[in-house]
């Protein structure tokens, strides 16, 4: 599981306002990425992912608009994204739509959560320092030797139920 402070609320929005969600649990574990796609699309060094259910993401609000985007996986990724602001808020990798990958960054608190792995450290910018602590996987890694057992089995019936 994630490390997840307890003492905060896990919600976020876009930067506008009209879009606001609530995760009704803690994610079942958090990728911090470094691959190209997800520099370009950030604009930044890194995105940090919150890989959660999607029936626990509860928005209110405007709904999100969705922009499909190409991946080198030729799976492709829907970008959730404020109609307004256009701020991305999390994404659903290769039509798996009943797994939502929140943006950590829109949490109204981003430090309610520290990523469990880095991935894609292969194409990490030179002057990010990663802790040692954390474990890295110049692509990815093995779910089944990386996720806690039960976040395992929150993912397997998630998909079972699709």
């Amino acid at each position: 599981m994630s490390t997840t402070r307890s003492d905060v609320a896990l919600e976020g929005g876009c930067a506008c306002g009209a879009v606001r969600y609530r995760l009704a649990s803690p994610p079942m574990f958090v990728n911090c990425c470094h691959c190209r796609d997800c520099q370009r699309q950030t604009g930044s060094a890194f995105v940090i992912n919150a890989i959660i259910e999607a029936d626990r993401v509860i928005v209110s609000g405007e709904t999100p608009v969705v922009q499909h985007l190409e991946t080198p996986s030729g799976r492709g990724q829907d970008v959730h994204q404020c109609p307004r602001c256009h701020h991305a808020l999390w994404s659903v990798y290769g039509g798996r739509t009943v797994l939502r990958f929140v943006r950590a960054g829109t949490l109204d608190d981003p430090t309610a959560l520290a990523p469990d792995a880095h991935i894609f450290v292969k194409s990490k910018l030179p002057w990010v320092v990663l802790p040692a602590s954390q474990p890295q996987f110049d692509v990815y890694y093995e779910m089944d030797t990386q996720w806690p057992a039960d976040s395992l089995v929150r993912r397997n019936n998630a998909l079972a139920g699709a």
